[in-house]
């Protein structure tokens, strides 16, 4: 029996990507998308998701084409970890494109997510790592758990996603 498809979410340097890159690598059939490498497909007149009308369409457009990816991997027995920064509106629009998903909001506070940032190329501004951090922190997704993850490790988070992920199955 397959696990449900996992969507992890949060600010900058929470660790969504490589928590859940290491989730896939450790499942025997697991995809692993993330929306950020799918929003990147768009090459000429690429907006981001802060920029305005055209950003938050392209935004929009990013989670329709990943729930596409994920549709297609689960329908033939390959789970999926999803790995992106969520809105209440982008949350609402993965739980309709795609029912099923469990959701894990990861947060940080700002010092140590910058702290983790240093360790790692940031393709952000200062600014806008800021206004990230703070907009998931002050308006954050209808996520069904939210973990506190700066007293972790590395492992420890994966660990602590991993038993939230299997929860349904043992429940």
């Amino acid at each position: 029996m397959t696990l449900p498809p996992l969507i992890l979410t949060g600010g900058p340097a929470v660790g969504k990507s490589v928590t859940a890159r290491a989730l896939a690598e450790g499942r025997p059939r697991c995809a692993f998308i993330d929306v950020d490498d799918v929003r990147q497909l768009v090459v000429t007149g690429a907006a981001a998701p802060w920029k305005g009308r055209e950003g938050r369409q392209q935004q929009r457009l990013g989670v329709t084409n990943a729930c596409s990816l994920a549709r297609n991997f689960l329908a033939t027995g390959v789970e999926v970890v999803v790995a992106d920064v969520l809105t209440p509106e982008t949350c609402d629009l993965y739980r309709r494109e795609l029912p099923g998903w469990l959701i894990v909001h990861m947060t940080v506070d700002l010092p140590e997510a910058m702290r983790r940032a240093a360790s790692r190329k940031v393709w952000l501004t200062d600014d806008e790592f800021r206004l990230l951090h703070e907009a998931d922190a002050a308006n954050p997704p209808d996520a069904d758990h939210r973990i506190q993850v700066d007293a972790l490790d590395l492992q420890n988070q994966i660990e602590l996603v991993a038993y939230l992920w299997e929860a349904p199955r043992r429940g």
